[in-house]
């Protein structure tokens, strides 16, 4: 195997693609690589404004829906059934691993991955490391332990009870544009890990990235009659869930709660779900100046990395009074340092401009705001004006109007470089907890402090699925070395390690063996 990009590739993001000579992408489906006709998309180049991607705007959805129906509910392996698949799966993670690991096909997802989610250098390799990690991870005998049951002794010789992770067969995974790679890698590859095929659509803006994935894992040894790929527009997809729901077991969706809320009743609940998260940072009353630093840097790394468009970024900021004072000049200092030329700020890809003015100017008007910085859009780019593109914005509001009639709106995610600051006193803990018990989404949260009872205080009221806690704690982070998901909703779903996996991925079978001997006492009834 050759361990060059160009054995699998097929768009080149170090070319300068443009309309004259755009990337051609392609949906997977039955095992051959096709295009649906004329039907395609441009794709508008987030940074220069060209047209430099051409995606299927898929309007046929039969052979995806054949492609659905060509897996059985038992899926294609579980513990009973082709179990070779396990230890084959396993090999292609270790293919892909190491070639994922070389420098330049490392490069080439890096430079893929911030042509068309424009964020750092070092943002969109994390990025590319996290999957590799992750496949390492399940190289080997990794997939087969995905696989482990249990057993339990019966009531008598010969029999036995036991417990086994079944797969749903065909399932759907449903991937948001902020990580091209990670999101839609890490879901795919679990439900394959489990014995699904998966129906996989990733936003079509960033969707070229997971084809390439998708071509490199058939290069390393995947079946291409193992999972379909699709491009279409959200509505095309939405049409093919609807026409579907009863062949699909399982959506796994990543996006916004509204969709999420949707897509859900499609399917008669038959979802795992990470919506969006108004994500939460609490930093204690144990001020401590030599952390100081470093506190005020995790706070903007976790606001404003990827323009904020991370479903983990911070989203509300509580300071507590000892903190504020010494806290707020760090992170304007810090704010003021990120620029377009090394894209540590950058376009925003759901919300325009005017949106984002639209909803500072309302929160703004909230009696007692203050704009701590930012609030102004930036110059000197070719962004196209369909993204936003606006400094790292801070605003400061009152725990009083957040508690009460404005609720709503301050916790409203803006899906950009954006946060609410609160400070908080010694005595208004009991409001603070109010209020994240009031949230609606518990993706992510951090409790920023060393005094084991208050981060007890706090982590024993609240749900949040994926909570850092001490005076490193983010709300941001790799989700190959812990579980990353929500919690406080049965449908949510996990991504990253094998209890993530499992979990999203496999349902519980229990098969009782009963093959004793005949009992002793037993007799044949009496026919009446």
């Amino acid at each position: 195997m050759s361990t060059s990009w160009k054995s699998f590739a097929t768009v080149d993001p170090f070319d300068a693609m443009d309309s004259s000579n755009p990337g051609i992408v392609q949906n997977l489906v039955g095992g051959r690589w096709e295009s649906d006709g004329t039907n395609r998309d441009d794709i508008r180049d987030p940074l220069g404004g060209s047209n430099f991607l051409q995606v299927p705007d898929t309007q046929d959805v039969a052979p995806f829906i054949d492609g659905l129906n060509s897996c059985p509910k038992s899926g294609l392996h579980n513990p009973l059934k082709n179990s070779d698949r396990y230890v084959h799966l396993g090999r292609v993670c270790a293919k892909s691993a190491a070639l994922l690991a070389t420098p330049e096909v490392e490069e080439y997802f890096t430079k893929l991955t911030q042509r068309v989610m424009p964020k750092s250098w070092q943002q969109c390799l994390n990025e590319v490391v996290v999957t590799r990690v992750f496949l390492e991870n399940f190289a080997g005998d990794g997939v087969r332990f995905l696989g482990r049951g249990f057993s339990n002794p019966g009531d008598h010789a010969g029999q036995e009870s036991r417990g086994y992770r079944w797969p749903f067969g065909p399932v759907v995974v449903v991937a948001p544009f902020n990580f091209p790679l990670e999101i839609p890698a890490l879901q795919a590859l679990g439900a394959l890990f489990m014995g699904n095929r998966p129906l996989v659509k990733v936003d079509s803006k960033v969707s070229v990235v997971f084809e390439q994935f998708l071509r490199m894992l058939i290069h390393c040894g995947l079946s291409a009659d193992d999972i379909d790929l699709i491009h279409c527009r959200g509505e095309k997809m939405g049409e093919l869930i609807d026409s579907a729901a009863d062949q699909i077991r399982l959506v796994q969706f990543t996006g916004s709660s509204t969709v999420a809320e949707r897509v859900s009743t499609a399917v008669n609940g038959k979802v795992r779900l990470e919506d969006a998260g108004f994500d939460w940072k609490i930093i204690g009353p144990d001020f401590d100046h030599d952390w100081l630093d470093y506190v005020a840097w995790q706070s903007d790394e976790d606001a404003y990395n990827a323009s904020g468009q991370k479903c983990s970024a911070q989203s509300v900021l509580f300071v507590h009074d000892n903190w504020i004072d010494a806290l707020l000049p760090k992170l304007k200092a810090l704010a003021s340092r990120r620029n377009l030329k090394d894209l540590s700020i950058g376009p925003v890809l759901s919300w325009s401009n005017d949106q984002i003015r639209a909803h500072i100017d309302t929160v703004l008007d909230v009696p007692g705001t203050e704009l701590l910085f930012g609030g102004v859009a930036l110059t000197g780019h070719n962004i196209p004006d369909s993204f936003g593109a606006y400094e790292p914005t801070a605003i400061r509001a009152p725990l009083s109007e957040i508690s009460d009639t404005h609720f709503d709106l301050l916790t409203t995610e803006l899906f950009g470089p954006f946060q609410i600051v609160v400070s908080y006193g010694a005595n208004e803990i009991d409001t603070v907890l109010s209020l994240f018990e009031r949230m609606s989404n518990h993706l992510t949260a951090a409790v920023v402090s060393a005094d084991v009872q208050f981060q007890n205080r706090i982590l024993r009221a609240t749900v949040n699925g994926t909570t850092y806690c001490g005076m490193r704690a983010r709300t941001t982070g790799a989700p190959q070395n812990h579980w990353f998901g929500p919690s406080g909703d049965p449908r949510g779903a996990g991504i990253g390690t094998p209890e993530a996996i499992t979990a999203t991925w496999s349902g519980h079978r229990e098969i009782i063996f009963d093959e004793g001997e005949l009992p002793q006492a037993w007799s044949t009834p009496a026919l009446t």
